[in-house]
């Protein structure tokens, strides 16, 4: 008889991307750069529809005698955050790599800016440049700011149905994360 896989938690509508190689053109191109930022947000934009889903598979397992021990509310709540944990760090890396990218950029044309002393042409154009990467750098920090306000928000919906979790101690990273959204 064959062993029946238990099946993948969720749907595939709110799993997280695979992960996307980010470039400096994926940078610099503030469409596609948004564009990723709101699929890797999509976990976050449902968050409750995902506890339910992983609540119920978690029971499901329980009744098929496929799950380990302890609460299932308690482990579905552990596998959710685990989840937001992941998907928070693979933001905050891009959206720094990004952050980076555009700060190098907007220096390298300061420099040439200084090179280019006699020729008008040349350092207009570069300005302009240098102009366009600045709206780049505010928009890329904007949408640091914005994170902070996806994450409360999904901190506060988790927390809603998950009123007794806390990360495991031995969880470092996830200890950090939890005790970054609780400070005031």
């Amino acid at each position: 008889m064959p062993s029946k896989q238990p099946p993948t938690l969720g749907s595939l509508a709110v799993q997280a991307p695979s992960l996307v190689h980010v470039s400096p053109s994926t940078c610099h191109n503030l469409s596609l750069f948004k564009d990723l930022l709101k699929e890797y947000r999509r976990l976050d934009d449902t968050i409750t529809m995902r506890l339910n889903r992983t609540n119920a598979q978690f029971r499901d397992r329980d009744r098929a005698g496929t799950s380990s021990k302890g609460n299932i509310q308690d482990q579905a709540c552990a596998y959710v955050w685990k989840e937001l944990v992941e998907n928070w760090k693979r933001r905050a890396e891009m959206m720094n790599y990004c952050v980076n990218i555009v700060d190098q950029s907007m220096e390298e044309k300061r420099k040439s800016l200084t090179s280019e002393e006699g020729d008008a042409r040349a350092q207009r154009k570069t300005q302009a440049a240098i102009f366009a990467d600045e709206v780049k750098r505010n928009q890329v920090h904007n949408e640091l700011a914005i994170e902070k306000i996806v994450q409360q928000r999904s901190i506060d919906a988790f927390q809603s149905r998950c009123q007794y979790f806390s990360p495991p101690l031995t969880d470092a990273e996830a200890r950090k994360w939890w005790d970054a959204l609780h400070m005031p």
